[in-house]
């Protein structure tokens, strides 16, 4: 009966991350698609063939600080597998709740903070506030606000670089050049997608199966862990977002090959960085914060700052609003499992 239990989470913690890259295929291919450097088709088999290969390089720092540095692993796993399993399983259903709820909304949301959220309403009701790692929420909340600001700074410097650096080049070949650069720099973005949000679902993965069937083996992430989640992300990333797309790619702002490459690489390399820190920051955060960079260079009136003001409000409520579906799924859990026994 247990070890049933746990196949059928690990496999919802699977379908997260396929619906997490689903989600966020937006972040990885809007520019790229709204350039008109590569059709949607290619645009998401390009960005999931990066997505994946990002196992083979990502590390696993985010995935232990899923794991351990938002809820305090070892009080959870001494209240015994149904804790661990009723808390796992309302932390992901609170977020993929909300997920799909911004994906209807043509939302850009973030999926690192749907679980963050999901974990923190989930655990409250099983340990209170003492079984929530402070320092490690802290430092992800205080993302929210520095990711996209250093997204936004790094695709300003890398647009006034690049206008710079061409300036004496005619447009036609600026943008040739740039359109064969926007492919190595939505590669990039979409390495970093893999790297920072497949490792998300490791981290959860690890306390299901290790708070359950194998209690007695320290934390670890097993490679099987790594591949499977990096192909769950990357297959859903191939199915793509378009709601969001739109939004990311023609309302924000709009985007020359030269302004894509700067928001891509900018975005990239922020959250490469933040990953290897073991940070799980939200990678549409960042690649927002770097388009209305590169927009903003443009003039102040190039970005259309109302469905930004949309974009951000998702941001708020995200943690909020997914923790609150957590506790409702934990509620809803426990009643059925009393009806039932």
């Amino acid at each position: 009966m247990l070890l049933t239990a746990v196949v059928l989470i690990v496999a919802v913690a699977l379908v997260f991350d396929f619906i997490n890259g689903f989600h966020d295929a937006a972040n990885s291919i809007a520019t790229v698609v709204s350039t008109r450097v590569l059709s949607p088709n290619l645009a998401v088999a390009w960005a999931a063939f990066f997505n994946f290969i990002a196992a083979f390089a990502g590390g696993v720092h985010v995935a232990n600080t899923m794991g351990k540095g938002i809820i305090n692993f070892e009080m959870l796993r001494a209240e015994g597998s149904a804790a661990v399993l009723a808390v796992i399983f309302s932390a992901l259903m609170g977020a993929i709740a909300w997920n799909l709820l911004t994906w209807w909304w043509g939302l850009p949301s973030s999926s690192s903070h749907a679980l963050a959220g999901g974990m923190i309403g989930a655990t409250l009701p099983v340990l209170g506030f003492k079984g929530l790692v402070g320092s490690g929420i802290a430092k992800i909340a205080s993302f929210i606000v520095l990711s996209p600001l250093i997204g936004m700074v790094l695709g300003v410097a890398l647009m006034m670089a690049s206008t710079w650096s061409v300036h004496k080049q005619t447009p036609l070949r600026v943008d040739a050049w740039f359109r064969r650069l926007q492919l190595v720099s939505s590669g990039i973005f979409s390495f970093s997608h893999g790297t920072n949000d497949a490792q998300k679902v490791m981290g959860i993965i690890a306390v299901v199966l290790f708070g359950t069937i194998w209690k007695d083996r320290p934390f670890h992430i097993d490679w099987w862990m790594i591949i499977s989640c990096h192909a769950a992300i990357a297959m859903g990333t191939f199915f793509g977002g378009w709601r969001i797309v739109r939004t990311m790619g023609h309302s924000l702002t709009k985007l020359a090959p030269i302004g894509g490459f700067s928001a891509e690489t900018g975005g990239g390399v922020t959250i490469i960085a933040l990953a290897h820190l073991g940070i799980p920051v939200s990678t549409t955060h960042t690649i927002t914060g770097a388009i209305v960079g590169v927009g903003s260079t443009k003039g102040w009136r190039a970005v259309k700052w109302g469905v930004a003001g949309r974009i951000i409000w998702a941001w708020v409520f995200t943690i909020p609003a997914s923790a609150l579906m957590a506790v409702i799924v934990y509620g809803l859990t426990q009643a059925v499992v009393r009806l039932v026994g």
